[in-house]
């Protein structure tokens, strides 16, 4: 995992964490197994019976997992014969991309809402729809959003932020490619 983000972060210019993410989960049976253990599946013959994905492929994603920190591996303490996989808190964080990625999904794709429906436990409601959030909590649109150079994002005394450090305004991005 450490020569993938050794080669990815030596490309000139490129920060973005985006492409050792998905060199991490970016695959469709390592989502899988998340849902599935999202879902609290955690034996390895649980895992095949839920996704119907080949023994090799399983134990080779699992394994992948354990060793990038989403998933811990460890003898269940029921019978120390079996293992035990679990999410740990950096997989946990990847429930909201999972769940932003099903919405899309049934507003793009399927166009139904998936069954089952994820509630709030406490009133036992659907949840809001995924959104991107301004600091000051305000829902923000494509439109709303830019990119700001990180060496040059340094606030002033004040807190205040200059307007000529825009890079790129993403309204103008998705304009250009609908053109």
């Amino acid at each position: 995992m450490d020569k993938i983000r050794e080669n990815l972060s030596s490309l000139p210019g490129d920060e973005c964490s985006l492409p050792v993410s998905l060199e991490v989960i970016g695959e469709r049976w390592c989502f899988m197994i998340l849902r599935a253990a999202l879902n609290g599946v955690g034996h390895f013959e649980d895992f095949l019976c839920e996704i119907g994905i080949a023994r090799n492929i399983l134990a080779n994603r699992l394994t992948r997992m354990v060793e990038a920190g989403i998933m811990t591996r460890r003898p269940c303490d029921h019978d120390k014969r079996k293992v035990e996989y679990r999410l740990t808190d950096k997989g946990q964080d990847l429930l909201p991309t999972m769940i932003a990625l099903r919405q899309w999904g049934e507003r793009w794709e399927t166009g139904v809402q998936s069954n089952p429906i994820l509630c709030d436990s406490r009133d036992r409601q659907p949840i809001a729809q995924i959104s991107m959030q301004a600091h000051d909590g305000r829902i923000l649109q494509m439109e709303d959003l830019c990119w700001i150079d990180e060496s040059e994002f340094k606030p002033d005394a004040d807190g205040a932020r200059r307007d000529d450090i825009v890079v790129r305004n993403l309204k103008d991005i998705g304009e250009s490619s609908a053109a």
